[in-house]
């Protein structure tokens, strides 16, 4: 290991960065006997936690884009897992939600999700995992509060 990369490792958005990385490839190969990826699943999550929500609010809890989420809920209503209104109830916003067999795939994904948050919290135990947790919310609402550092 290089010198440079040794100091990587030592600082903490390299290392949830490295975190994501290898939690994305485990929740991608434990979805993937269900024809899901990590980002479809979320998808669904984000649908059964909030119904009838609009393109854009669930592109913004799985955090991607309104085109990517359009390409996902696409994918997702071709395979008979969520369904789409016709026409906006009120403004533009098209409402979405899981159908039958969209709740019962999600269950089963939900369940092979927890097995691996489980997996990796029992490494930590639970004093370091909630010490964890509570670490890692300060750290999103100081960058959150941080201002513009672009200078614009």
């Amino acid at each position: 290991m290089s010198q440079a990369e040794g100091q990587l490792e030592h600082l903490i958005g390299y290392r949830l960065k490295q975190a994501q990385a290898v939690l994305r490839a485990r929740m991608d190969e434990s979805l993937r006997p269900l024809g899901l990826t990590t980002p479809q699943y979320s998808c669904l999550e984000a649908i059964d936690r909030h119904p009838g929500g609009s393109n854009s609010d669930i592109a913004r809890s799985v955090f991607v884009t309104r085109q990517t989420m359009n390409t996902l809920l696409r994918g997702l209503q071709q395979r008979g897992l969520v369904q789409r209104a016709e026409r906006a109830n009120a403004g533009r916003a098209i409402p979405t939600t899981l159908t039958e067999e969209g709740r019962r795939l999600l269950a089963e994904a939900s369940g092979r999700a927890a097995g691996i948050n489980q997996a990796m919290t029992d490494a930590l135990g639970p004093d370091l995992a909630d010490a964890l947790a509570l670490g890692l919310s300060r750290c999103i609402d100081t960058l959150e509060e941080m201002p513009d550092l672009t200078g614009s």
